[in-house]
C-alpha cells in the first residue's frame, strides 16, 4: 500500500513539474486550442502614405491648437491669481467679496465693495499688474 502511494505521489510530482516548466517556458499548450488562438493582425493591401501624413498633420495641428489654449488659460489663471493675491495682502480691500476674471489682457472686477476708496484701490491694483491692458470695473459700492 505504501508503494502504491509513493508511486502516485511521484507521478503527480512529475506531472506538476511538467506543467510548471511548460508554463514558464511559454509553451502554454493547455491555454488555447489551435481553433481558439487569436488571429495575427496585419495589413492587407497598400498603405497610402500621403493620406497617413495628411491625417498626421491634422492631428498635430489640433494638438498644437489645444496646447496653445491650455497655455493661454494657464497664463490667465496666473494673472487672476496675482491680482487676487495683491488684494488679499492689501489691508484696505476685502478681497473675498471681489471676483476677478481674466480674458487675454482684459481683467473684469465684479462684486460688492464697502466704499469708493476700496473700489478705486482694487481697480488700481488690477491696472498695475504686468500684462494687463484693460480693466472692466463692475464693482458695486455697498450702501
Amino acid at each position: 500500500m505504501n508503494t502504491i502511494r509513493a508511486v502516485v505521489i511521484c507521478v503527480l510530482l512529475v506531472l506538476l513539474a511538467f506543467v510548471a516548466v511548460s508554463y514558464f517556458n511559454g509553451d502554454a499548450w493547455f491555454r488555447y486550442s489551435p481553433e481558439r488562438r487569436p488571429a495575427v493582425a496585419g495589413t492587407s493591401g497598400v498603405i497610402d502614405t500621403a493620406a497617413a501624413r495628411e491625417r498626421g498633420a491634422e492631428v498635430g495641428e489640433k494638438v498644437a491648437v489645444a496646447a496653445e489654449k491650455m497655455r493661454d488659460a494657464a497664463e490667465e489663471g496666473a494673472v487672476t491669481s496675482k491680482i487676487k493675491a495683491k488684494m488679499v495682502l492689501d489691508d484696505n480691500i476685502k478681497a473675498r467679496t471681489i471676483d476677478v476674471t481674466t480674458h487675454g489682457t482684459t481683467v473684469t472686477l465684479s462684486g460688492v465693495v464697502r466704499s469708493a476708496a476700496e473700489r478705486e484701490r482694487a481697480v488700481a491694483l488690477a491696472r498695475d499688474t504686468a500684462g494687463i491692458t484693460r480693466v472692466v470695473d463692475r464693482l458695486v459700492v455697498e450702501r
